[in-house]
Order: C-alpha cells, then sequence, then structure tokens
C-alpha cells in the first residue's frame, strides 16, 4: 500500500499560540509542534485524496488559528 508522508512548516510571530490553537483539530494522522518561530506538522495517509483534504482542512484552520492568536495579543 502507498504510503504519502509530508511535513508542513509556516513561520508565525506567536507560533506557540498557533501551534497550540490549531493542535485540538488535528486527525490521528497528523502531529502538530511549535519550535521557536514556526508550527511543524506532519502529516501521513494512505489515500491522496484524504491527505489533500485534510491537508486543505489544516490551512484553512491554520489561517483561522493565526487570526485568534494575532487578535488576543491586541
Amino acid at each position: 500500500m502507498t504510503r504519502i508522508e509530508g511535513v508542513i512548516r509556516t513561520v508565525h510571530d506567536r507560533a506557540a499560540c498557533v501551534g497550540g490553537a490549531i493542535r485540538p483539530d488535528n486527525l490521528a494522522s497528523m502531529v502538530t509542534s511549535s519550535d521557536g518561530d514556526r508550527v511543524v506538522t506532519a502529516v501521513e495517509g494512505h489515500r491522496l485524496r484524504s491527505v489533500i483534504a485534510s491537508v486543505d482542512d489544516y490551512l484553512m484552520n491554520l489561517g483561522i488559528a493565526e487570526e485568534i492568536c494575532t487578535l488576543a495579543s491586541d
């Protein structure tokens, strides 16, 4: 069976906040951590469509987490 895996790294002013906000939305196939100014999420799966859908949802949630963390700090 084919295994698909990847890592998404994004830079944020408040990476710990963003990582903490996004982590509860992770699926079982995702692991998110924050390191300095980066949020790092590893994604894996066996079906390309499922991985694409998971990454799409993750990116939407990441944008919302970034907005919330920015607003909360202002």
